[in-house]
């Protein structure tokens, strides 16, 4: 069952705290129900799983101050602020500060749960990505990232085909890491200290087999990878000469008459999608002493997420950009999309994403009919606005008379759904 979102209550004041409380647990929301700001302290920390609602004026430490102090915990925990009338400009200079929302009282019970369910979804939202990133920092280690059982066989497996001096055949999708499999087995044993020596099969022409790759000398040379790995990628596409060549290889250990030491490693497309002479059994029983597979990103989508959350931080760090907050329409995109592409593909996602040059990065997707209310007119007014700056061409003024929205109530509106309206200009400009 899915846990309900919770939410700290901060209220002086027994009736309206009482109250507020019956109104928010009859919203669908757990809450924790304090009676001043030290106590809430207390049971607040940088991984509360919700939001806070507090009043403004409240004896020993106003609301404000307490957003200020949970805000250097936490700066994404969503903090909603409960005015008077003339504590309201008080209040907008906190929304400016980084509070999430303020009402005034007497507030609006609906206004009060459709604000603490936006709160909700970004909480949740920003925990999940916080979670993603620090098992993905976790998985770096290794570099082959996942908690699917087929991806952590395939880790435990590393370690011990490291020192063994046999042959391996990869086999799996395009884009799937077979390449990474194979260069994190050769960085973790001996061999290490010495060449990996890669060769595109379907790249290397008859011509060049003797001149380059079996020659007795050369950086691209076979010779260059003794006491380290030669790695046949694409070995199923080889040309027939080619593997011809490998066969002897494989057995005799030598080239033209000199001893070489190497171990092995070729990847292939799988068995069941490649032809049944792709390539030749004198050369596949040779090769294969242990044949791996690298799972497609459809056979394990728990490792989505955790995967994307990786490949988001390589990225942001490559382009030297912030690491945008993950929204709900990418996280919907992620779990939708079968990935043909693999990990090729969210790896270009995850460039897109950074950049803010994806359509489903944007967010601006509407839930579905069955979401609660609250979310739909949220999601509603947000793609709203995003529609609305786009055909302007990406001017805010514009964007304001189309909507008939005051400047202040738009920003206010902008900076409340997460638009990056910069984002949304270099999407015109493309």
């Amino acid at each position: 069952m899915t846990e309900m979102p919770r939410v700290a209550l901060v209220e002086d004041d027994e009736d309206l705290r009482v109250s507020t409380a019956q109104l928010l647990s009859l919203g669908g929301f757990a809450v924790d129900a304090f009676p001043a700001a030290a106590p809430a302290l207390a049971a607040i920390d940088s991984d509360y799983p919700g939001v806070v609602v507090t009043d403004v004026r409240m004896p020993m430490m106003s609301g404000i101050e307490l957003f200020q102090t949970l805000r250097t915990r936490d700066p994404e925990l969503p903090v909603i602020l409960v005015t008077g009338h003339a504590d309201v400009p008080m209040a907008v200079d906190a929304l400016h500060a980084g509070a999430w929302d303020f009402l005034a009282k007497p507030f609006d019970p609906a206004a009060l749960v459709a604000a603490v369910a936006r709160a909700a979804t970004a909480r949740a939202l920003a925990l999940d990505n916080r979670r993603l990133r620090a098992l993905a920092s976790e998985a770096d280690e290794s570099g082959l990232v996942g908690r699917s059982p087929a991806i952590v066989r395939l880790r435990e497996m590393i370690p011990v085909l490291a020192n063994a001096d046999i042959d391996l055949l990869v086999e799996g999708e395009t884009g799937t890491g077979k390449e990474l499999l194979a260069r994190l087995i050769h960085r973790a044993g001996k061999r290490a200290r010495h060449r990996f020596l890669a060769v595109a099969c379907a790249a290397l022409p008859d011509a060049l087999l003797e001149s380059e790759l079996f020659a007795g000398v050369g950086d691209g040379s076979v010779v260059a990878a003794s006491r380290g790995t030669l790695f046949l990628d694409d070995v199923d596409h080889a040309q027939p000469g080619l593997q011809a060549r490998l066969v002897q290889l494989v057995e005799e250990r030598s080239v033209r008459g000199s001893p070489v030491d190497i171990r092995v490693i070729a990847t292939a497309a799988e068995e069941a999608r490649r032809a049944s002479d792709a390539i030749t059994p004198a050369l596949l029983y040779r090769l294969a002493a242990v044949r791996l597979r690298m799972p497609p990103l459809h056979e394990r989508r728990e490792d989505v997420p955790l995967l994307f959350a990786h490949l988001v931080d390589l990225s942001a760090a490559r382009l030297r950009r912030p690491v945008p907050a993950l929204t709900q329409g990418t996280r919907d995109h992620l779990s939708r999309h079968d990935w043909p592409g693999n990990v090729r593909e969210l790896a270009h996602f995850a460039d897109r994403f950074v950049l803010g040059l994806d359509a489903e990065a944007s967010g601006a997707t509407l839930p579905p009919s069955t979401a609660p209310l609250p979310g739909r007119v949220a999601a509603f007014e947000r793609e709203a606005i995003v529609e609305a700056v786009l055909a302007v061409g990406g001017d805010a003024g514009a964007a304001m008379d189309r909507l008939g929205l005051p400047r202040k109530t738009f920003y206010y509106k902008v900076q409340r759904h997460g638009i990056d309206l910069n984002a949304l200009r270099r999407r015109v400009e493309r």
